[in-house]
């Protein structure tokens, strides 16, 4: 057999992507890796016409010193006796805009697939190589994730200091909060009549300071003088007593 496919890639992406395992296997469409086992090897589905065929097995790709690839395989069915072997040869030739691989070699099998239509056996062949090598044109190696280093304390910086917000400024002509004597003159005023509140005298803090009491002075002068004229009066009729006598 022999077969061309063209990939809009360069001859040295192609290159790199075939000298990775990891990177085959990623372009074998449909390939169910087995844990544990070599990169390229598993179960793969085959589909011939209405049929489906599932083989396991492995392919290994080895470059060799001309530049080309050799690509060599052996499956079995998982649901019968047949087999398949694989023997080609994969040439990389710079074209413009791309790369052409080519495949070329043998294939020998048994079993279920040889009792299909020749033809719908050719066009299974052909369809899995496009998807291999359009699929090995796209694949990437994947990046190394660097090594997260532990911070020490000295690499962790210190939070900046968070100002604390300026306090609201308050109304000067009245507090936002009214004193509690306040509180307590309007609740008590709450329920009274218009005429009762208006000639009601203010309590607590809002209540006038009374003026200085003159009472004292002028109850003390109305009790000295009753009392100094009867002292005066006793004198008198005492100085007449002694008079007499004489």
């Amino acid at each position: 057999m022999e077969h061309e496919v063209f990939v809009p890639v360069t001859v040295e992406r192609l290159r790199e992507a075939l000298g990775d395992p990891v990177r085959v296997a990623r372009a074998v469409p449909g390939l169910q890796q087995d844990a544990g086992a070599d990169p390229v090897a598993g179960r793969l589905k085959v589909r011939v016409g209405s049929h489906s065929i599932t083989y396991r097995g492995a392919v290994h790709v080895t470059g060799r010193d001309d530049g080309s690839y050799a690509v060599e395989g052996d499956a079995t069915e998982t649901r019968g006796t047949g087999s398949v072997t694989l023997a080609l040869t994969l040439r990389l030739r710079d074209t413009e805009g791309g790369t052409t691989l080519t495949f070329d070699g043998t294939a020998t099998a048994d079993g279920r697939v040889t009792e299909l239509a020749q033809d719908a056996v050719g066009s299974a062949v052909v369809r899995l190589l496009n998807r291999f090598a359009e699929a090995l044109g796209e694949t990437e190696e994947e990046p190394e994730k660097p090594e997260q280093q532990p911070e020490t304390p000295e690499a962790v910086e210190a939070p900046e200091p968070v100002e604390p917000p300026a306090p609201p400024v308050e109304d000067l002509t009245e507090p936002a909060n009214p004193p509690a004597e306040a509180a307590h003159a309007r609740r008590t005023m709450i329920g009274r009549s218009a005429e009762e509140v208006d000639h009601a005298p203010p309590r607590g803090r809002y209540a006038p300071v009374p003026a200085p009491q003159t009472v004292a002075s002028g109850a003390t002068l109305r009790w000295a003088a009753p009392a100094a004229a009867v002292v005066l009066a006793s004198a008198i009729v005492v100085t007449r007593v002694l008079r007499k006598r004489r």
